[in-house]
């Protein structure tokens, strides 16, 4: 008794340790705000001046918003992460507009607006931004040298956000809807390379050379990103689903050679496959841009950070760890996918990024079945779970800026693989998928737009499902009971949340079977070639479920 009770005293103690306390600055932060919701960003027009040497940067956003309210405080909360300093705000080019700062948020004193109205406001900031020290896990400026000793300058700020570099509205629910202007002030003998296309180059006379790029569509405020360094360009044109389509590559000088040998092909394929599969790449007015960068590799928007090595795999590793991960880019490949999920589909809330980082995961699975078969997607998708750990929820709190469990990845790829399976009819699945891309297009999304979306054109609630898999730490259950002569079995469902109800189809090039378990014990009839179907492992490499035959 004694040891047991000091069991559940460690286990309640392990418990208790695991649940966060959030602050007034994680709701500031996370949550549409009084100072948030009655106005809406039209555009970011951002000038960055970074000084190497003296790890700073200096600049202005002029954001241009509209006003969605009659009735609302005369206040907007502008973010800006420590230890940067806003020096001056100034309302439409003459009203200098005075400020409170309560942590990274800064409140901002304005005459009332308006409903419709239109504004621009520039905000000047300056000071010594957050330097990330393992890119692109933590977020900030990486200031570092290329090989041969010059200087090579980028940022990252999924999760930590945008503010850690520029002043914004820093929450996923408001992209500018006219799309981002980055206007990057570089030593002349430096490029500066952003989303979108290259409006000007202009030489400031002062040993320094402005770079302005132009992106047209809305765009994720942690996706607009300078790039810094000896970096060259090649290009081509792409004949995709919507047209011609601009590909550009911006490598390290040195980097040109195999850069062209290699990069292609490995875009063209995964153009192929993901358009076949999502509908047209989502952003065919701003291009579609591969740049080195001195990290692994970010999914920005038209301007995709590359840190692969120019070799397959992923740093040269199978994240499946079944040898088809190694047939293929993985940076290209999973950070491509993202144009469709995360940079065409946005989550409202980063507590809801499984439906980036899940379908995106999943993304690579339908690459290897475009390339290589579905066996071979099988088997690669199988192979993925490796990574899960069901440590929490794949979706964490809403409305305080935190992000849930890692395995929204591998996990929800899984779940995704799980549903198809269950759908048995791959062309209704691709329409599902197609049509999540039309459907919202450019928007930012809940989960629950997503799972009714699936679940109305499977002609199936799934919510279930996918309730069982994104709040809770269990995998289901499957039992199963053959009667002593095997014509007949037995089937139900335990581990899992109430009302579970996945249906599930098993087949072989012979003959299928569809079933619904419940939580109750449900039998059914088979017949010789049938009962040969239900093989735990033959199940599992379809689902992402335990299967116990009792």
């Amino acid at each position: 008794m004694f040891i047991f009770c000091l069991v559940i005293s460690a286990l309640a103690k392990a418990q208790e340790a695991t649940v966060k306390t959030f602050t007034h600055a994680d709701t500031l932060r996370g949550s549409i705000t009084p100072q948030r919701i009655w106005w809406d960003v039209l555009k970011y027009d951002i000038t960055i001046h970074p000084d190497y040497e003296n790890k700073t940067s200096e600049g202005k956003n002029t954001i241009t918003y509209k006003v969605v309210s009659d009735n609302y405080p005369p206040v907007m909360q502008i973010d800006l992460q420590q230890p940067l300093q806003i020096d001056s705000i100034v309302l439409n080019g003459s009203i200098k507009s005075n400020f409170t700062k309560e942590g990274n948020a800064w409140f901002v004193q304005l005459p009332k607006q308006k409903k419709n109205a239109v504004s621009q406001i520039d905000i000047f900031f300056h000071g010594k931004p957050h330097e990330a020290i393992r890119a692109p896990w933590d977020g900030g400026w990486t200031f570092t040298k290329d090989s041969l000793r010059r200087p090579w300058m980028t940022v990252t700020c999924q999760g930590l956000g945008a503010s850690v570099w520029y002043p914004c509205k820093d929450h996923q629910s408001d992209e500018p809807d006219n799309g981002a202007t980055l206007s990057i002030i570089v030593p002349d003998t430096l490029v500066a390379v952003a989303n979108g296309r290259l409006h000007s180059k202009t030489n400031n006379a002062n040993g320094t050379t402005t770079y302005k790029w132009d992106v047209v569509n809305p765009i994720n405020n942690y996706d607009i990103i300078p790039y810094i360094g000896k970096y060259v360009n090649f290009s081509e044109r792409y004949n995709g689903e919507k047209g011609k389509l601009d590909l550009n590559y911006w490598v390290l000088d040195y980097n040109e050679g195999k850069a062209k040998q290699y990069m292609p092909n490995e875009v063209h394929n995964m153009l192929k496959a993901f358009e076949y599969w999502f509908g047209p790449y989502p952003f065919y007015e701003d291009g579609y841009k591969l740049i080195d960068v001195p990290h692994n590799g970010m999914e920005h928007q038209s301007a995709v950070a590359y840190g692969n090595l120019y070799k397959p795999g992923y740093r040269q590793r199978d994240v499946s760890g079944t040898g088809w991960g190694m047939k293929w880019d993985f940076i290209i490949v999973h950070e491509s996918g993202h144009e469709w999920f995360g940079n065409n589909i946005t989550s409202k809330d980063i507590a809801d990024m499984w439906i980036h980082e899940g379908f995106t995961n999943y993304s690579e699975t339908l690459f290897v079945e475009y390339m290589y078969g579905k066996e071979a997607a099988n088997e690669y998708n199988a192979g993925s779970r490796k990574s899960i750990k069901n440590d929490r929820p794949v979706i964490a709190h809403y409305g305080v800026n935190e992000e849930g469990s890692g395995d929204m990845y591998s996990k929800c790829g899984n779940m995704l693989h799980t549903i198809r399976h269950s759908i048995n009819n791959d062309s209704l699945f691709r329409q599902i998928l197609k049509g999540l891309n039309t459907t919202f297009y450019h928007q930012t999304v809940t989960t629950k737009q997503v799972e009714d979306y699936i679940s109305k054109l499977a002609a199936f609630n799934y919510n279930k499902v996918f309730d069982q898999y994104l709040t809770t730490t269990q995998i289901p259950t499957l039992q199963l009971k053959f009667s002593s002569n095997n014509k007949k079995v037995s089937y139900r469902w335990t581990n899992c949340v109430k009302g579970f109800n996945l249906p599930l189809v098993l087949k072989n090039d012979e003959t299928e079977i569809k079933i619904w378990p419940t939580e109750n014990w449900k039998n059914t009839d088979v017949k010789d070639n049938q009962a040969m179907l239900f093989q735990k492992d033959a199940i599992e490499k379809m689902y992402y479920i335990m299967t116990e035959v009792l």
